[in-house]
This record gives structure tokens, sequence and C-alpha cells, in this order.
């Protein structure tokens, strides 16, 4: 298993921003990679009833996000979603809802006053283990 990441600014950027615009909701959405280098981000609307706490990702973006990152030649490297008013790790909720096990979970969390936070984790059969990211 992987221990590290690497991610470009430019992503990490972007899943930063998507968090800040919506800080009042979990934003969510998938990451493809491209050789395993995490490449492109794809913001999916969140369907969860309770939004500032929860996210579901709207299946009908859902799958069109996957056949895109597989008409551009990519792999789902993670899926991203934000937590606005709790630390960067998964919740409860989060282990349980866990389903794509190849997949790396990246957690945004805004509950910090002036301070982002990324962070990385795989999740397996509702264990999670930190991934050190690398900008």
């Amino acid at each position: 298993m992987k221990t590290d990441i690497k991610l470009s600014r430019k992503l990490a950027s972007a899943l930063l921003h998507f968090a800040q615009i919506s800080p009042d909701i979990e934003i969510c959405g998938l990451v493809s990679s491209k050789n395993n280098v995490p490449f492109r981000c794809y913001p999916i609307e969140n369907r969860a009833i309770e939004s500032k706490n929860r996210f579901l990702l709207d299946s009908k973006q859902q799958i069109s996000a996957l056949k895109k990152i597989r008409e551009n030649d990519e792999e789902l490297f993670a899926i991203y979603h934000s937590h606005p008013n709790a630390p960067a790790c998964p919740s409860a909720l989060d282990l349980e809802m866990a389903t794509y096990e190849n997949a790396l979970h990246l957690i945004i969390s805004l509950n910090t006053k002036g301070i982002l936070e990324l962070r990385a984790f795989k999740i397996e059969n509702q264990n999670a283990t930190e991934i050190s990211i690398t900008l």
C-alpha cells in the first residue's frame, strides 16, 4: 500500500477552493489519475439531505464523471469531500459508507479559522489509515 501521495499545488488549490466557496455544506467529488499521479478533479453535487455533515454523490453526475475518467484514459484515484465544522478525519459515517476500496479518501476541513486542512486516507473494512500528502 502506498504510504504517501504527491498532489500538484494546482489540484490541491482547486479542492481547497471548492470547499471555501461552499462553507455551509460538505462538497464532494472524484479525483482521477494518470499513471497513478493525481490529475483532475470532478466536482459532484452533494445530494445528502443533511449536507452540512454528510455527503452523498449525485448518482447521475457520479456515473458521468466515471465515464469521462474512462474516456480520458484516467483512473479513479480518490473520492474527496469536506468537513465544514469537523477535523479532516473520516467520521464514523465516512468509514461506514466507504465503498471504493481502491480509491483514497481526501478530506478537507474548514474547522480551523484561517487554515484549511487536506488529509488523505485509505479506508478498508471501516478502518482508516492516513496517507501523507506532498505538494
